[in-house]
């Protein structure tokens, strides 16, 4: 008779509040240490994933001003000042004659949309109470990455992130397709709004397969170059997709495009507001056929576009690559094959609920061991904002603090390719790379971009050694003597005497949050 299984270790137990916290948030603060070891995991979870107002945050973003400098020229006067944000919550028809290349206008003008988002984002990471939402939505502008250093997304940008990313990143899957695929950003991105019967734009319509829904293993022209051979496709059931697939998609989102005054014939044109636009002389009516699946001529308006997304977001590969993609960021480790198995039918079992992310979140988390995920490094947004959170810096997002971490690696929402930053930790581990993370930690400690004055606890008060136990505990939950005893080594403190200068004390804690320890999320990479 086979022994009862072992019930599993409880979450709580198997890993400490600030290992839980590094991998699902941008990193512990003690308030947020404190919440957590009294909710426990699944009560800290639910308030989590239900987000509601953020009183502080709000006033820190309200309070926020951002340098915005250019010289004068004759259609314009120069301007040097710190500005509010004015761009955050702006509808589209008022962003959009920023990307009026016609009329002059300043560049830092035009840019100045996508930079208030970089600045907020940053903001609400290391602020923001509901953190996991944060760290969603850094993953899924990943996934359905757009460059918006290109000029008319950059203007279109504060839409996406606020009616897009943020408003589904704990939503539905479905859903949140049709706001992508609808978007100003993703229209521009990948250039649907170009796609036209007789001559369909495939950009988008690969994408949505490839890197959006099913995924790169789902493809399989290289085993299959028509339709009916896909093991499953004659029962409008097949494992993967084919170029064929691709084509038809990009049959089936003709039409969908936007109001930037491109002429629709006789003389007509559409508005320049910078909204979707559905051009129904633009769209293919004839037949199609995608995923094994008979698409009848003359649908209704966007009736084909709607059941290729319908079709791509119930598709067991599309669980699957997108349930891995969600667990490797959270720090979760790749699933196992039952675990994976049983994700993928609670997903399929979601399908139509209004929060389907939202509970596909909560199954992976509460059914993983965080003794046994594997640490994952923290890209440059992640450390300055573990940094920010750990340390209480009272801070302030700068463009001089974008621009370093741009040359760390990361162009905040400046990817040039659809795919998103890289989810591999080796990427980040160069020599120059390493040296640029040491750099922000450096910089943010001793004021060089204007994000605030630091003055840590302790000066004047502790010896070094006990300043250092107190910071190591702070920023690495614990840390190991011998570091606490290599920075000693770089200078003489003497042993029982406060530590008095400011300077020295900053520098000695930008050493401890440059160990390893403190590079990764979830303990030692």
């Amino acid at each position: 008779m086979a022994k009862p299984a072992r019930p599993a270790k409880s979450l709580q137990a198997a890993a400490s509040a600030s290992e839980v916290l590094g991998r699902l948030t941008f990193g512990g603060t003690p308030q947020a240490i404190g919440e957590f070891e009294t909710l426990g995991l699944k009560n800290w979870l639910e308030r989590q994933l239900h987000p509601d107002s953020d009183p502080d945050l709000d006033r820190r973003l309200r309070q926020l001003r951002l340098r915005i400098k250019y010289a004068e020229n004759k259609d314009w006067p120069a301007v040097d000042e710190m500005r509010p944000l004015q761009w955050l919550d702006a509808p589209m028809e008022k962003l959009w004659p920023l990307a009026n290349y016609g009329v002059p206008q300043p560049g830092p003008e035009r840019a100045r949309p996508r930079v208030e988002v970089a600045a907020a984002t940053l903001l609400r990471g290391a602020y923001g109470q509901f953190q996991l939402q944060e760290v969603l939505c850094d993953f899924w502008h990943n996934h359905f990455s757009v460059n918006a250093y290109d000029g008319s997304i950059g203007v279109a940008f504060p839409v996406y992130d606020r009616e897009v990313i943020r408003a589904h990143c704990l939503g539905n899957f479905r859903k949140f397709l049709e706001a992508i695929a609808s978007s100003a950003a993703m229209l521009i991105s990948l250039n649907n709004r170009s796609s036209r019967a007789g001559a369909p734009n495939e950009n988008y319509a690969r994408e949505l397969f490839e890197l959006h829904s099913l995924g790169r293993d789902a493809y399989l022209n290289s085993l299959y170059d028509r339709w009916r051979q896909v093991p499953g496709a004659v029962k409008g059931e097949p494992v993967g997709y084919i170029d064929q697939d691709v084509y038809e998609a990009a049959r089936a989102f003709t039409g969908w495009g936007l109001e930037d005054g491109a002429g629709t014939g006789m003389g007509g044109a559409l508005p320049k507001s910078g909204k979707f636009a559905y051009v129904d002389a633009w769209h293919d009516q004839y037949q199609k056929r995608v995923l094994g699946v008979e698409f009848d001529p003359y649908q209704p308006p966007q009736a084909d576009g709607r059941r290729v997304l319908d079709l791509v977001a119930r598709h067991p590969a599309t669980a699957r690559h997108i349930i891995g993609k969600l667990a490797w960021r959270l720090g979760l480790g790749k699933p196992s094959p039952a675990a994976l198995k049983a994700a993928v039918a609670l997903w399929q079992q979601t399908v139509n609920a209004p929060d389907q992310i939202a509970q596909v979140v909560r199954h992976l988390i509460l059914n993983t061991d965080f003794s046994q995920a594997p640490a994952r490094l923290r890209r440059p947004l992640e450390l300055v904002l573990a940094y920010v959170r750990a340390s209480g810096l009272e801070f302030s997002p700068s463009e001089g603090l974008l621009g370093e971490m741009e040359v760390a690696g990361q162009k905040l929402f400046g990817w040039t390719t659809p795919t998103g930053l890289p989810d591999d930790d080796a990427y980040w581990l160069g020599v120059n790379a390493i040296r640029r993370r040491w750099t922000l930690i450096a910089g943010l400690t001793e004021n060089w971009w204007g994000t605030g004055v630091f003055k840590p606890a302790g000066v004047g008060a502790l010896d070094a050694r006990a300043f250092l136990e107190h910071w190591g505990r702070q920023l690495h939950g614990s840390v190991a003597p011998s570091i606490i005893d290599d920075i000693l080594a770089t200078g003489k403190y003497p042993a029982g005497k406060p530590l008095g200068d400011e300077a020295t004390a900053r520098r000695m804690l930008a050493w401890l949050a440059m160990a390893p320890a403190f590079q990764s999320r979830g303990g030692t990479a």
